[in-house]
């Protein structure tokens, strides 16, 4: 074989082991790194989105759902299969919330409100020296009419024996009346007739007894 024929073979050979070699180092450089398998949710994005279903389903019991807690229940459990936890996480808390938020607004809803407590009584009236019924009933501060003092005697029965007899120190409670009940009283005062101090008069009886 020539000298020339001989360098020729051996500059091609060289160049076919650098070209496969070359190749080689390329190709290992450019794969790309596999990606993890998605092992889906965490034990916890479970929990939470079964708690918002479970919420959710006493909302829906009551006929209260809401249309987007359900959808955002399914994007939680969309995000959870693409491993994507922590979306699945936010979005599961978002529809629990708002599912309690519907169960509160529906006891809100239950609740009867409370009945305002109506006074029946103007106050409490302290006897002084000097007082009866007549003149306390005809105080501005009280009644500002003295006949309507058996309405005082009626409503404090058990502390006022005769009508005619109080005592200084008693507290008498002074009630509020309608007005059919303050012409009885009125009635009552014009018409009940002799009377004396310490007997009970027999008007006074039947008055107490309407």
């Amino acid at each position: 074989m020539k000298t020339k024929e001989l360098l020729k073979f051996t500059a091609i050979a060289v160049i076919t082991v650098g070209f496969a070699v070359g190749c080689t180092s390329d190709s290992s450089e450019t794969t790309e790194p596999v990606a993890e398998e998605c092992m889906g949710a965490t034990p916890e994005v479970k929990n939470a989105i079964y708690a918002a279903k479970l919420k959710n389903a006493r909302v829906r019991n009551l006929g209260l759902e809401w249309r987007e807690t359900a959808k955002t229940i399914a994007a939680a459990e969309k995000a959870a299969e693409e491993c994507d936890n922590d979306r699945a996480s936010t979005l599961a808390n978002k529809a629990e919330s708002e599912a309690s938020d519907a169960i509160a607004q529906y006891h809100a809803d239950q609740e009867e409100p409370m009945p305002v407590a109506v006074s029946m009584s103007l106050g409490n009236y302290i006897v002084s020296d000097g007082d009866n019924l007549w003149n306390i009933a005809g105080q501005g501060s009280v009644y500002g009419n003295p006949y309507q003092w058996p309405l005082i005697f009626k409503n404090n029965s058990a502390k006022i024996k005769d009508a005619d007899l109080i005592y200084a120190g008693q507290t008498f409670d002074i009630p509020k009346a309608s007005d059919a009940e303050i012409a009885s009283a009125v009635e009552h005062a014009k018409t009940r007739g002799a009377w004396s101090i310490g007997e009970v008069e027999a008007s006074d009886i039947n008055y107490l007894a309407q």
